[in-house]
């Protein structure tokens, strides 16, 4: 898929209020947002609302801390991955939210893969640094 989403069953979860998919879990702690890399192996569907869908996810996912929730816009701190593992072409970032429970209850946020500094990348064991857009990551 070229081009930002965000995820249908997420949207239409935070319409329902459901606690599990706000976005100002604690930093640090088992209820922030985070941002996994993914490969081409992954390919973005709507009907995708877990992490458990997820496939080719290289490096380990970062924590989004300092985030900011404004005028619909979600923004948070840039990222970096430390020595990811040579091999692979990164093409998108898949935010999602972790609960603290096991990861097929960890609701998908948004599949990113435009305009965002340093991707598409071919990991090379190297550090990857993420820059997210100065206008915020994405907006409702």
């Amino acid at each position: 898929m070229a081009g930002n989403a965000i995820y249908p069953l997420w949207k239409q979860e935070i319409m329902k209020g459901t606690a599990n998919n706000v976005l100002n879990g604690a930093e640090g702690a088992a209820t922030g947002v985070f941002a996994a890399l993914v490969t081409s192996a992954y390919t973005y569907s709507a009907a995708h609302q877990f992490y458990s869908s997820l496939a080719g996810v290289t490096g380990t996912p970062q924590e989004i801390l300092t985030k900011t929730q404004a005028t619909g816009i979600f923004d948070g701190t840039d990222l970096t991955y430390t020595a990811v593992a040579g091999g692979s072409t990164c093409n998108a970032i898949v935010l999602y939210r972790s609960n603290g429970g096991a990861n097929t209850t960890w609701p998908l946020i948004a599949y990113l893969d435009t305009n965002i500094t340093n991707l598409p990348v071919i990991t090379n064991g190297g550090n990857i640094t993420i820059a997210w857009n100065a206008t915020g990551i994405f907006a409702l």
